[in-house]
């Protein structure tokens, strides 16, 4: 396999193929023109790393990939099957079906600009270098970069979390609610997974949600409109160089059947964010104590960018200011395309973002033989 290419792809999750298709579209061939390189040992991007209980009907949609219906791949009666298993098999499939080659188990380290003594990487070089574990070092002229955010979870800092005797966790440690039976559990956080969460531990065992806002319900069903709506708003975000927001926050929480029994049971009654936590529990401004002993942090994620850092793409407030048609372009270094990146986040807006920053970036470096 060659070291140099035009193109390099990190990530062959939703947004990483989604690219690869595109770039294949475009008339580049992969391991000669372009590279994918993904970490996990398997296909199926951080969906096979998703808690067993997430199941097709329990997650809120799997998009399809451009040119393969995810429908195709499911044998009848397969609407309970846990996504952790039937998403991984519609990837796997794609990529045989596409001729992807990625390249795994393969980590980047670093990305950073290798200059015309091929030695330096400080300041804008010819060509970019990506140090990896598993392929070497790879030389590349552009970049395209899908690393999502499940290898980034957030976990808020609060005083005594060093001193709790229990049990602390996020969400991405989250195996099965039978875990935690005959034991209180906070659960800290308003979104989505937060909620689904909270309604299977509560189901065996009593709980507590604490969330810093007030959270949002919607009673009618997600609209495509809303769904355009929430893109507009981080996208308007990223493009003025600020950090993304939580689509939640716009769209607010939907209401199902099971989230409904939830609530009539006591489990969704929210209490504010405590002020701190002590040995065994947590404790508000107003002296009010909750014994626990397992806090569930599903405070979310944040964008696993580190292996860019010599890059310096972030700005001033921490966010990255993107350019282009669908936001993916970094702003101040063409070379490099973000996906899975703010807007882009969602799996639908991976798949376009994945068209845009493959046609954009063939532009950008002369390489659109086979526009079709």
């Amino acid at each position: 396999m060659a070291t140099d290419f035009d193109i390099v792809v990190i990530g062959a999750g939703q947004a990483g193929l989604s690219a690869g298709y595109h770039l294949r579209r475009l008339g580049l061939t992969p391991e000669r023109d372009f590279l994918i390189v993904d970490h996990a040992p398997g296909p199926g991007g951080a969906w096979q790393f998703r808690w067993p209980s997430l199941t097709l009907t329990t997650v809120n949609r799997v998009h399809d990939l451009p040119g393969m219906s995810f429908a195709e791949t499911l044998p009848p009666g397969s609407a309970s099957a846990p996504a952790a298993t039937a998403v991984p098999h519609y990837y796997e499939l794609y990529e045989k079906r596409f001729d992807l080659r990625v390249h795994r188990p393969v980590s980047v380290r670093v990305v950073c600009d290798r200059t015309a003594d091929g030695h330096s990487c400080a300041g804008r070089g010819e060509v970019l270098r990506i140090e990896t574990e598993g392929a070497g070092a790879l030389r590349t002229r552009g970049l395209i970069n899908g690393t999502g955010t499940w290898e980034h979870p957030f976990v808020p800092r609060y005083p005594g979390a060093d001193t709790f005797a229990g049990r602390q966790l996020h969400t991405r440690d989250y195996r099965t609610a039978a875990e935690f039976a005959g034991r209180h559990v906070v659960v800290v956080g308003g979104g989505i997974s937060a909620v689904q969460l909270l309604d299977e531990i509560s189901q065996v065992t009593s709980t507590t949600w604490v969330t810093r806002s007030e959270p949002r319900w919607r009673e009618t069903p997600f609209a495509e409109q809303d769904g355009r709506d929430a893109v507009a708003l981080v996208e308007d975000r990223v493009r003025h160089g600020l950090p993304p927001g939580s689509v939640v926050s716009v769209t607010g929480l939907p209401l199902d059947d099971r989230l409904r029994a939830a609530r009539a049971r006591g489990a969704l009654d929210r209490l504010p964010m405590f002020e701190r936590i002590e040995r065994n529990g947590v404790r508000w401004a107003d002296g009010s104590f909750r014994e626990a002993q397992v806090i569930l942090w599903a405070t979310g994620f944040r964008s696993a960018l580190d292996h860019l850092a010599p890059l310096r793409l972030r700005g001033p407030g921490g966010g990255i200011t993107m350019t282009g048609q669908l936001a993916t372009r970094v702003a101040d270094d063409p070379r490099v395309h973000l996906i899975g990146y703010g807007p882009s986040a969602s799996t639908i807006g991976a798949n376009r973002a994945g068209r845009a920053a493959a046609r954009e970036l063939t532009d950008y470096l002369g390489i659109s033989p086979d526009r079709r």
